[in-house]
């Protein structure tokens, strides 16, 4: 696993299809569910004609910690659901998930806020982990 910019990323061996169904699962049992899903290559294949490689970006939800995080400020929703990214890059499948840290960074300095950071984090690293 590699820490980038904005969050964490891993990659497998699996199949694309594979490998979703996999962060998916591993998601679920961190406690998350996906709420959003965009299939970016399928977008930008049917809107502009662009061909690329796959590339889906999956909005995923702990309940528990979106509560929290907007009962500290209810603005939080504007930095919510904690985006992963499954994407075929050189052949191989790259899953990313993003660190809250990095989204709750524009919110400001608030120690509820962080500690609901960390345990995203770390749950969504587990997440990212359990992937082979």
């Amino acid at each position: 696993m590699n820490k980038t910019t904005y969050g964490y990323e891993r990659t497998t061996a699996l199949s694309f299809a594979d490998a979703e169904a996999a962060i998916r699962e591993a998601l679920a049992e961190q406690g998350f569910g996906i709420l959003t899903e965009i299939d970016v290559a399928a977008t930008l294949k049917d809107k502009l004609g662009v061909e690329r490689d796959a590339y889906k970006i999956l909005g995923a939800c702990n309940p528990v910690l979106a509560n929290q995080a907007i009962g500290f400020d209810d603005h939080m929703g504007l930095l919510l659901p904690c985006n992963v990214v499954v994407a075929t890059v050189a052949g191989s499948t790259r899953v990313s998930v993003v660190d809250p840290h990095v989204m709750l960074s524009v919110a400001g300095a608030s120690a509820e806020l962080e500690a609901v950071a960390s345990e995203a984090r770390d749950q969504l690293v587990a997440a990212l982990e359990a992937i082979a």
